[in-house]
């Protein structure tokens, strides 16, 4: 008898394991590349271990045969991994947005290493992915990221293979309104670029003579920095409200 109930309770962490150990692997603020992998994991362990009890009673039981037990680990599995890479793909906004201003500004060709999508991005980029995952700890919504994942048992049941058609649909539309927001953060920057350039056109068929672009280029720097830091704050703000949205999709109602 006990040693059923022990094999029991172990299925049970071992399962609730399975989906946040795949979620803590992709969500951003948690599953970061620089950080520890012993850290990560750690941390994954002790909230399977602390939440199992909860959640035990939404754990089917162990299945008798091993292609079954297989495919309900897939499965957590699975859904770890899509909860975390929803989460993770509307973080690119601020890549997209970050490479579009960059763009306009004329500094594209300043790479910098993004330690959040572990590649070479544009100056801009990189310091708004940095500025939103710290913003993700300013206002505790990595807290939100976690919930999001335990209080998944209630969208996706567990010991159900996750339907992998809807979910590509899922991800599919979140990336396009992850480029989207993207788009609509540095719409700012888009506007007096093309004031600018419109401007610059005209210039350049009053005065023919002037060196048009050897003097637009350190404006272009000049007033694509002002800009950029006069709707910063409404830029991030906006990002972080979609952002609290999204998460509140995968949140009980």
């Amino acid at each position: 008898m006990l040693k059923a109930a022990l094999t029991a309770e172990l299925f049970v962490t071992v399962m609730v394991f399975c989906r946040i150990g795949a979620a803590f692997i992709t969500l951003p603020s948690i599953g970061e590349t620089f950080l520890s992998p012993r850290a990560r994991l750690a941390f994954a362990v002790f909230l399977s271990i602390v939440s199992a009890p909860i959640i035990a009673p939404l754990i089917p039981d162990i299945p008798n045969d091993i292609p079954t037990l297989f495919k309900i680990i897939l499965g957590e599995i699975l859904i770890g991994a899509f909860i975390g890479g929803a989460a993770r793909i509307m973080m690119g906004a601020l890549a997209v947005a970050g490479t579009v201003i960059a763009f306009l500004t004329g500094l594209s060709s300043a790479l910098l290493f993004n330690p959040l999508l572990a590649d070479q991005g544009a100056i801009h980029s990189v310091f708004l992915t940095l500025l939103g995952l710290l913003l993700i700890f300013a206002t505790d919504m990595h807290h939100l990221l976690i919930r999001m994942t335990l209080e998944s048992y209630t969208v996706f049941e567990a010991g159900e293979f996750p339907m992998v058609g809807d979910m590509a649909d899922v991800i599919a539309r979140i990336t396009a309104d992850s480029f989207a927001l993207g788009v609509q953060m540095a719409s700012p920057i888009i506007v007096v670029a093309v004031m600018f350039y419109v401007l610059l056109g005209l210039l350049a068929r009053l005065m023919p003579q002037m060196q048009v672009f050897f003097i637009a280029m350190p404006l272009q720097i000049l007033i694509g920095t002002f800009v950029l830091m006069i709707t910063l704050g409404a830029m991030m703000l906006w990002f972080m409200r979609q952002y609290a949205e999204l998460i509140a999709k995968f949140l009980p109602a």
